[in-house]
Order: structure tokens, then sequence, then C-alpha cells
């Protein structure tokens, strides 16, 4: 039950005009039952209308409240889901070597002691034939790493996507097929083969003089190329914990969590171990069921806390600022000292009729220094916001070079309330 203290003027402001059963607002009859009571008690010691239209009323204002606090608690808030990974629900990687044969001469030179010589001739004596050193003489062969994640839960028969990227020295991949290439988890086991044809993004072409290469034409997936052939085992149903792992850790978005998780459960069954870890007791009426559980918790919503940063990364000069960011009281004075130093050639020659000269060339040298005078001294109030600190560095006219050592500056000033991470 919702209480909403509404002022009486809104009320009369309501109610002033007049409402029959032909008004043309047609309420939900669920609506009107739940807000009987609370019309009932707002409308008691008016008599100047009737009862039905002061329930019509009503049920209209608290309506619009219910529908602007959940406006407003959606605003900015996030799911559970999209802010943690859950335990034991997490992607394996998968790595493994093979051959890609069917190229268009675009393969590996076959030179002796190479290794993807020996791995032709250890893949061919596999199925029964025996080359000689002089009968291996192709350019349409390349040795390739394949690649690819192994999600939870994958099950025997299921495919996933591999990534096949050349290791020799293979100017293309284009047209070709990789062969049946086992891929091997951290444990050293086989848990999917891989096979198919390569879908490559890139290509080269080129003549004697040029030659025009887009994207990567060395590297290449295989939708669904590969297939399952070994189970992690891991049975979330008789689990009796789960541990919520924040992908930003932060201890305010921790609480959050946890909070909203036991006033969920109606029980204190979740509490954040640190920064990073929020742990979640199963209760006993989701035994055997932490599926529903997790099902559940994910879509809870909280708002996500986090500290103010700065990210810089000066090798492209962009600048990232969070919401969050402050300063405190602070003077800034950029400026700069530009020399410019221009260097033209002047031609010189003897006056008309002169018995004597030659006519000939000579350097000058024009000096022009920019000290930067017309900047002037800008002083930021405390407290400012993210937005109010990017107009006033734009108006000075500050590029994001300059900006970045404005910022080093007033961190080392101790004015700037966040943390600046340089990538």
């Amino acid at each position: 039950m919702l209480y909403l203290t509404i002022p009486a003027g809104m009320i009369f402001a309501c109610i002033s005009s007049p409402l029959t059963g032909t008004t043309g607002m047609n309420w939900d009859n669920g609506l009107r039952r739940k807000m009987k009571m609370t019309a009932s008690n707002l409308f008691r010691s008016v008599s100047s209308v009737t009862r039905a239209g002061a329930r019509r009323c009503a049920a209209a204002l608290v309506g619009l409240a219910i529908l602007a606090m959940a406006t407003s608690a959606a605003h900015g808030s996030s799911r559970i889901k999209d802010i943690v990974t859950f335990e034991g629900i997490r992607d394996n990687p998968l790595v493994g070597y093979g051959l890609v044969v069917g190229l268009n001469g675009t393969g590996d030179e076959l030179a002796d002691g190479h290794f993807t010589k020996q791995s032709l001739q250890a893949m061919l004596n596999r199925l029964g034939v025996k080359p000689t050193d002089t009968g291996l003489d192709s350019d349409n062969v390349a040795a390739v790493m394949v690649t690819a994640n192994f999600p939870g839960f994958a099950r025997q028969g299921m495919r996933i996507d591999v990534t096949v990227s050349a290791l020799g020295d293979a100017d293309s991949l284009l047209g070709g097929t990789l062969l049946v290439t086992p891929l091997l988890g951290a444990d050293g086991e086989v848990y999917a083969v891989a096979q198919g044809q390569l879908a490559v993004g890139g290509f080269t072409a080129g003549g004697d003089a040029e030659t025009v290469t887009k994207g990567v034409p060395t590297s290449a997936r295989i939708a669904n190329g590969a297939i399952v052939e070994r189970e992690i085992e891991f049975d979330l149903a008789r689990m009796k914990s789960v541990e919520l792992t924040l992908r930003n850790p932060d201890f305010t978005t921790a609480r959050r969590i946890s909070q909203a998780i036991n006033a969920f459960l109606g029980t204190a069954s979740a509490r954040p171990s640190d920064p990073t870890t929020v742990n979640v007791k199963v209760p006993q009426h989701y035994g055997g069921q932490v599926v529903n559980l997790l099902t559940d918790i994910e879509q809870l919503r909280i708002e996500p806390d986090q500290q103010a940063r700065v990210i810089i990364d000066e090798q492209s000069g962009i600048i990232v600022m969070g919401e969050n960011v402050r300063i405190s009281t602070v003077a800034i004075a950029q400026g700069s000292l530009t020399i410019r130093v221009t260097e033209t050639d002047q031609v010189s020659q003897p006056g008309p009729f002169a018995e004597v000269g030659t006519t000939t060339t000579v350097d000058r040298t024009d000096v022009a220094v920019d000290e930067g005078e017309e900047n002037q001294l800008a002083v930021l109030e405390p407290g400012i916001t993210l937005q109010e600190l990017v107009n006033g560095l734009n108006a000075m006219g500050i590029g994001p070079r300059d900006m970045i050592t404005i910022l080093q500056a007033i961190k080392s000033a101790g004015a700037l309330q966040a943390k600046i991470e340089v990538m």
C-alpha cells in the first residue's frame, strides 16, 4: 500500500471539474479497488462531489505518483546481471595447432627444417603416405594457431566459433580449409575439435610495383567450426552458496547488491566479503533450485557507485572523466611559447647599366615569437561539475594535449578530487 500526501490545493484543482461516469477516463477496475481505501480517506470530508468521482481522481493522482517513482528508480540503475559475474559461469580458453590447405600460392615456404614442412610430413605419415623431402614442394599449405572460448556448461555435440591465425610466413589464408585440429585446455585435455572452411575478412592484391592490403588476410574465423567433445563437470544445483564477483570492484556497490538481495529474499543471506565479492547463501526454499535463485537475483536493480577517475591516453590525446570528478578552488593560466622561423630565398642582382656584378640568391630569415600573451588567468570555483570544468577549459582555448598537462598539474596541486590513470 502506497500512502501519498497530496496538498489540498491539488485535490480541489483535481475535483473542481465535474466527474461523471462518462468523463472518458477509463481507469482499470483493479487499480480503483486497490485505491478505494486511500480515496475514501482523502475525500471523506468533501461533500461537493460524488464518491465515485473522488475515487477516480485519487486513483489518477496515485497512479501518476507510482509511475513517477518507478521512472525515477529505473533512471541510472543497472541490473545485477550486468555488473557481476556468477561463480562457475565463465568461459575457458582453448588453443590448438593445425594446418590450412587449399591456399592459392599464398602459404608458407617449405624450406628444409621449417616446422610447417615437418607438420605436413607427420600428417601424411599418419595417413599412410611416405613423402620424400624433395617431393614436399608446395606453397598451398600454412601452419596456423587455432583459438576458441569454451563456454560454461557446454555439452557434447555443441558447436563453438574458432579463430585461425597464421603462424609462419604465409601471405594470406583466403580460400583455405582448416584440417582436423584438436583444441586443448589449460590442463592439456582435448575439449573440442575444429575443422572447416575459413572466412577471411581481408585480402592482398598487387603487382611488381604496388601492393594493396585490406584488413588482416592472415587471420580468419570459422563460425561453429569446432565440436565440443568433453564437458566440464560443474553441479550448480548442489551449491550451498554462490559468489558474485563485481566487474568494477567497489565497497558501496557491493553493499548495495547485498542489501537488494536481502530485501528480496527477506533474510540476511547476502554478505559482502570485500569490494569484489558478495557471498550469497542459498535459502532453504531455494534448495536444489540455484538456477531459479540466480534468475531472480540477476533481475534486481541497483545504482552502481564508482570512484571519481580521470583516464588519460597520452598517445592519442583521449581524456575520459567520470561524473563524480570535482575541483577545489584553483587558478589556471595556460600559455605557450611559439617560435616560427621562415627561410626565404631572395634574388640579388646588380643595378641597370652596371659594368660589374652578377645575379645571385641570398638567404633571408624571418623569426616570429608568440608568447601567448592573450591567455588570461582563470579561477575555478570549488565543487564545480564535470560539465563546468570542460566548458571552462574549452573557453580558454585549451586542446586535449594541453588539457592533459593541466589536469596533472591540478592533481599535483591537490585540487583535483579524483584519481588519474594514465593508459
